[in-house]
């Protein structure tokens, strides 16, 4: 059903960046019929191809093969463990600032919260983490589809369907609440800051509104006839803080060599 929500998105033209609330990263193999666990290895690989960035959250190493966290670094793509976003839930703010398509599977929530029928993982997201996740892509002005899947079972998993039911909650009131901040044709809106890193001049851009931050991506003329503009990429304060420290940020370095591939 993910790889339908993506096709939906051919007709407009434009790069798509996807993210996946997993504990697997599901590519898979695209020789073999499209599954649950393969379905991001067919977008990869079937045309037209729309797909700018693909992330992971929450991520748990032993259910991924090496071969794909290796084809996950190839592909320049972003991966979240479980553990790194549990430690600071507001990290993932920025990915879904950017993400086109948000799918959740349940898979990455811990078994106590959904009973033991529907999940059997001991770890994972509780229902707070997961909430917040949901909120964060509710605000998000990008997000314009989202989904929940692989609960089979809501007669006999009433804590589970609650939850579920929750996390729409939780995305419903981020829509309700999202706020236009990102016009970057008038200077009064936001402030911009120039960071030099070695032979760069990193720009970020703070708004003045809501305080959100992005860092200008320069695009690469001739390259890729779908990213037709200077792409500005959401960011946190604290990676502001690492380019004045000379700490280029990875996402920064990602998305400018799959611009320029």
């Amino acid at each position: 059903m993910v790889y339908a929500q993506y096709r939906a998105y051919d007709s407009l033209g434009n790069m798509v960046n996807i993210v996946n609330v997993d504990s697997n990263f599901d590519i898979g193999d695209a020789e073999n019929p499209i599954t649950n666990k393969s379905f991001v290895g067919k977008i990869i690989v079937d045309k037209p191809y729309s797909l700018f960035n693909y992330t992971a959250i929450g991520y748990q190493s032993f259910f991924n093969s090496p071969e794909e966290i290796s084809l996950m670094d190839k592909l320049y793509f972003d991966g979240y463990r479980l553990g790194e976003v549990a430690a600071d839930i507001t990290i993932v703010e920025p990915i879904l600032r950017d993400a086109d398509i948000v799918s959740f599977d349940i898979g990455a929530i811990k078994s106590a919260e959904l009973s033991y029928k529907n999940s059997k993982s001991p770890n994972g997201f509780d229902g707070r983490e997961i909430c917040a996740i949901a909120r964060y892509a509710g605000i998000s002005n990008r997000v314009s589809s989202f989904g929940v899947y692989e609960l089979k079972d809501f007669s006999d998993a009433e804590s589970a369907a609650m939850l579920i039911s929750q996390v729409f909650w939780y995305f419903i009131e981020g829509y309700n609440f999202r706020v236009s901040d990102d016009d970057f044709n008038d200077e009064a809106h936001y402030t911009t800051y120039k960071v030099p890193i070695e032979d760069e001049v990193l720009l970020f851009k703070k708004s003045i509104k809501t305080g959100r931050w992005w860092i200008e991506l320069p695009f690469i003329l001739n390259v890729n006839n779908k990213l037709k503009r200077r792409t500005l990429l959401p960011c946190t304060y604290g990676e502001y803080l690492g380019a004045c420290n000379q700490e280029i940020p990875e996402r920064w370095i990602k998305a400018r060599r799959k611009n320029e591939i």
